[in-house]
């Protein structure tokens, strides 16, 4: 009591202390670093997801990353006091939503990825916060202001720096693994948009879980398929390990802090922290792997960094 009422003499004073202000600049701050904290996850997953895919098929692995999903997130549900209230309404409606991400722009990822290369898919994809820019008017009611645009403009070419679009190719061979690409960037940006709608009227927590269920049709059908006809190579301990990773931290906890900054922020700002992934990536790479840091990463990184920054900075 005695700290509010600090706040509130304060106001009073005229110091412009507003507590309510400074609830939703916490919660926006908690946005972006959930989004940052989920593009770096991101970023970092995929030296191990090139292990595990040596011996688990790319549906086959994006199932189970789906199923251990949502047990995970349904475990914490157990422990939750209270009365969850989910309607009906709400549970196909996150599964909808969970279609569009994980059954249908996870599956253009990776068939675009297989098609095309992983340079092409890092510069594609990177068209992601664009297209938020498109659907969040039309579906969140958000109106694209001058900073916004220039925010992401800024952050485009620092993220394009930072991937280096001379190591991509655009070669007739990979047009349909660039097609799959971008509309895994375009159903991407559909997906994040529409979980900031369906978080305005449901339970965050409950709502990421059921939409891993919604993936899992299509992933199911075609791992099936994929197992069938290739089968899977040696179940070691490490790939346990790497499954577990790639299931509880890459995609429970990854897409759970996603969705929870599309929850909390306007979607064009959001958007911008997928930017973080590209530079994650490439640091493990050096710190890992010995490769070279360029000046063209360095210029890129801070590039974003300003783009992110003057997108949080509006209003």
């Amino acid at each position: 009591m005695g700290l509010i009422n600090s706040h509130i003499q304060r106001a009073e004073q005229g110091e412009g202390f507003d507590i309510i202000g400074d609830m939703i600049q916490k919660h926006s701050a908690l946005g972006l670093l959930a989004g940052l904290g989920a593009a770096a996850i991101w970023g970092g997953m995929y030296v191990v997801s090139k292990v595990v895919l040596e011996v688990i098929p790319p549906f086959a692995l994006l199932s189970a990353r789906l199923l251990l999903g949502a047990l995970t997130l349904g475990v914490i549900l157990l422990f939750q006091k209270g009365k969850l209230n989910f309607t009906r309404a709400q549970f196909w409606q996150s599964v909808a939503v969970g279609f569009v991400g994980y059954g249908i722009s996870l599956g253009f990822q990776f068939v675009g990825t297989k098609l095309s290369t992983a340079s092409n898919g890092a510069l594609v994809t990177s068209a992601t916060p664009a297209f938020v820019l498109i659907f969040a008017p039309f579906l969140l009611g958000e109106k694209n202001t001058a900073r916004k645009i220039i925010a992401l403009f800024v952050a485009t070419l620092g993220v394009v720096a930072v991937i280096d679009p001379r190591n991509a190719e655009l070669s007739p061979t990979l047009f349909w693994g660039n097609i799959c690409l971008l509309m895994a960037a375009l159903t991407w940006a559909l997906y994040s948009t529409l979980v900031r709608k369906v978080s305005q009227n449901a339970p965050l927590l409950i709502s990421s879980a059921v939409m891993f269920l919604g993936g899992l049709p299509s992933s199911l059908l075609f791992g099936i398929w994929e197992v069938n006809t290739q089968g899977i190579g040696q179940i070691t301990l490490g790939i346990v390990g790497g499954l577990l990773f790639l299931g509880i931290i890459s995609t429970a906890l990854a897409m759970y802090l996603w969705n929870y900054a599309f929850a909390e922020l306007p979607a064009s700002v959001a958007s911008l922290t997928f930017f973080a992934q590209p530079i994650v990536g490439t640091l493990l790479g050096w710190f890992f792997l010995a490769e070279t840091i360029t000046p063209l990463f360095l210029v890129g990184g801070v590039l974003i960094g300003v783009g992110i920054l003057v997108a949080i900075s509006e209003g």
